[in-house]
């Protein structure tokens, strides 16, 4: 257990991974999952997800970076910041690369259970390979990021108690009321899942029939997974300019792709929260005042 997913990723890069060692990172990503590895002195590979392959991953690319020297193969499905999801068999063609090549597969599973496709759902990459090491977090999918509430499943013994030694040093343990919190909201998964379901759900349709009336101005991959997508503005102004702009007059946050170091102009859109119809009527005023 983690105080967030933050610490679990943190502790996984400075055990796993030190100056000599080479980590591949699926990119774009949450930043801590290459810059992490970076800062505990590995040499990174980023293995490119391209918006016109709609964001798929090849398990082949990974295959080609690994090296001599690959201690760790870093994926986050759902995606973020694309919501790019993969199927069982790339999975596990994943966890075959990590236990033939005896590295780590760590698996960032923190928006598992929002797959658009009720069958798309997939085991955690633990569940595939003793070498794998699947984040989970309370945020995201549960909704609960104020309980502070992260963890890593791993059937690897000695990575269990590396990590546990390693969290002396940072948080030592858990807030105990967050803990109990946690595993009531964890009983009733089916409960918590539904109700995120139903905002995503209900909001993904709205968010499609923007992008349809914006048909070439924007550009949009349609998410399989988590509740955001990472679509392209195809105007020449750049995205920083418009989601600055955005912002001031009109309150909604886009994040600009630039932050993930990203090239382009690709932005990322939530749609997990209750008032997105409000967001997106704002964001469609500001196109229209912008580019009609």
């Amino acid at each position: 257990m983690f105080a967030g997913a933050e610490e679990a990723i943190f502790a996984f890069a400075s055990v796993a991974l030190g100056p000599g060692d080479h980590a591949v990172v699926v990119w774009p990503a949450y930043q801590s999952l290459y810059e992490v590895a970076r800062g505990a002195g590995a040499d990174v590979t980023l293995i490119r997800l391209e918006h016109e392959s709609g964001w798929a991953l090849d398990p082949e690319a990974v295959r080609a970076a690994l090296r001599p020297d690959t201690r760790a193969i870093l994926v986050n499905f759902p995606h973020n910041p694309t919501g790019a999801h993969i199927d069982l068999a790339t999975l596990d063609a994943l966890a075959g690369l990590a236990d033939d090549a005896g590295v780590h597969l760590f698996s960032d599973e923190v928006y598992r259970w929002l797959e658009l496709d009720p069958g798309g759902h997939l085991p955690g990459a633990a569940e595939r390979s003793e070498r794998a090491v699947s984040l989970g977090v309370m945020s995201k999918t549960f909704a609960l990021p104020g309980l502070r509430i992260g963890w890593l499943a791993t059937r690897d013994r000695a990575m269990l108690q590396r990590l546990a030694a390693f969290k002396d040093y940072t948080t030592i343990c858990n807030s105990a009321p967050s803990e109990v919190l946690a595993l009531v909201a964890l009983r009733r998964l089916d409960r918590v899942v539904a109700r995120t379901r139903a905002i995503v759900d209900a909001n993904l349709p709205l968010v499609d029939d923007f992008f349809e009336r914006w048909r070439g101005t924007f550009e949009w991959v349609r998410p399989r997974g988590a509740s955001i997508g990472f679509p392209r503005l195809t105007d020449r102004a750049p995205v920083e300019s418009f989601a600055g702009e955005l912002a001031e007059r009109e309150g909604v946050l886009l994040l600009p792709g630039s932050l993930y170091g990203h090239p382009g102009n690709h932005f990322r859109l939530g749609f997990g929260r209750r008032n997105l119809p409000e967001a997106l009527s704002r964001l469609d005023r500001f196109a229209r005042d912008t580019f009609a």
